[in-house]
């Protein structure tokens, strides 16, 4: 579809997003952009407030098309769940968090769902766009819609299509990341891949909402696995005496049939710790044990407590113990260049070298608090003071804004479970990598 005919289409017609998030806020700036109506809801009134000042809160979406597109009326927010009523398509963009139990909660789901059944009508779309587990949009969703007498595929129509933001990546955003789409009926496909295909360069129709919801999980539970691989490699080559990252290095030399992953301190942001659960609670409840994902899991849940290990063991070589010893930890964000503490590894790290006695700092530029069992922490300077008063200074998200000469030049000792400082050619520290 040229980008003529989807404005064309999509004059007069009005979007409405649930959860404006890191996966809410892209997707209906995308379709305002392309002439839609966007009616983003969401409970948090400063998310609320935010977008209707014309002021973005995400790094992905710059501030000057929020302003934009809300000076030219094609963009609001609200709390308010009856503005369903004015809606053509609702798409569903809220967390799916894990029980302590480490089972589904789809609450959030359910309850945006009793909310769109009141304003149900003839014609309308609903996307679920929620990572969740095979069967949710079926089984769930779905009964809830018809309960009212509208019969879908008929009267109006449902579809899945799994959300695949990356935070921080500049060359792959919502316009460009392909997008799979799965009707409930055929024409429930149809009717979803037409409302993407203008604002989506490429769309994928697969054969089932069922198919899609898997295909999400599949491509998270590929990355957990292919992590805990290299996690396993990495303790294992700790024993042999073998540099991991030189490994890996020499066999990303293979042009076919293998892709580099690396090791690090654990996993974090929303989507990698979580999604693997899904799929082998929904596998566990239907009569399978998916003993490989599981052990993955277990593999990638264990390496802060590794890393918290290689900290003691580094101090103690130093003849320090971890109780009394300052600590400082350089990046607390899930993953480089992006300020998502969600499940990162740090706050589990920090935990735990709190909770043996450690002086504990933080650094991270895109950080500036959080809290740590319920302690407020505020991000310090990096800086040489800083540096020569650490016994350890603790890489656990490898910032590009970090000066990692000066780290080098003014630590005493670093433990780095990113490879950080490998490309440096000197360092005047001991260092110990993961």
């Amino acid at each position: 579809m040229n980008s003529e005919s989807a404005v064309n289409s999509s004059e007069g017609k009005t979007v409405a997003v649930i959860g404006l998030g890191y996966v809410g806020l892209p997707l209906i700036v995308e379709f305002a952009d392309k002439g839609f109506h966007g009616i983003g809801i969401d409970l948090d009134l400063n998310k609320v407030d935010s977008i209707n000042r014309g002021v973005s809160y995400i790094p992905d979406v710059p501030t000057e098309d929020v302003e934009r597109l809300v000076s030219a009326g094609r963009l609001c927010a609200t709390t308010d769940f009856s503005r369903l009523a004015e809606a053509d398509s609702i798409i569903i963009c809220v967390p799916t968090p894990l029980r302590k139990t480490k089972e589904p909660d789809i609450s959030h789901i359910l309850a945006s769902c009793e909310h769109i059944a009141k304003y149900l009508r003839k014609g309308m779309l609903i996307i679920l766009e929620s990572t969740t587990y095979p069967g949710t949009t079926d089984e769930v969703i779905l009964p809830m819609f018809e309960a009212g007498g509208l019969k879908v595929g008929v009267d109006f129509f449902l579809a899945f299509s799994p959300e695949r933001v990356d935070p921080g990546n500049s060359r792959f955003q919502t316009r460009n990341i392909p997008k799979i789409v799965g009707g409930v009926t055929p024409l429930c496909t149809a009717k979803a891949v037409e409302l993407y295909s203008q604002a989506v360069e490429n769309v994928h129709a697969a054969s089932s909402a069922r198919v899609a919801e898997t295909a999400k999980l599949l491509e998270n539970t590929y990355r957990s696995v292919n992590i805990a691989l290299v996690n396993e490699l990495a303790m294992m080559c700790r024993y042999l005496g073998i540099d991991v990252w030189e490994v890996i290095r020499a066999a990303a030399t293979k042009p076919f049939g293998f892709q580099a992953f690396y090791p690090g301190p654990g996993i974090g942001g929303h989507c990698i710790p979580l999604d693997p659960y899904y799929l082998t609670w929904k596998a566990r409840v239907s009569g399978y044990e998916a003993k490989f994902i599981g052990l993955a899991g277990e593999i990638n849940s264990n390496m802060p407590d590794y890393v918290v290990t290689l900290v003691s063991d580094a101090l103690n070589d130093e003849a320090k113990c971890v109780r009394g010893s300052r600590i400082l930890v350089l990046g607390v964000a899930y993953k480089k260049n992006v300020s998502d503490v969600r499940e990162s590894p740090a706050l589990e790290i920090m935990s735990s070298l709190i909770a043996k006695g450690a002086q504990v700092r933080y650094s991270d530029p895109l950080v500036s608090c959080m809290k740590v069992n319920d302690e407020s922490f505020k991000s310090v300077d990096l800086d040489v003071t800083e540096l020569r008063a650490a016994d350890c200074v603790l890489i656990v998200t490898n910032h590009d804004s970090f000066d990692y000469s000066l780290v080098g030049s003014e630590s005493k000792l670093i433990v780095d479970t990113r490879n950080a400082m490998g490309n440096l050619s000197q360092c005047q520290a001991k260092l110990v990598r993961l």
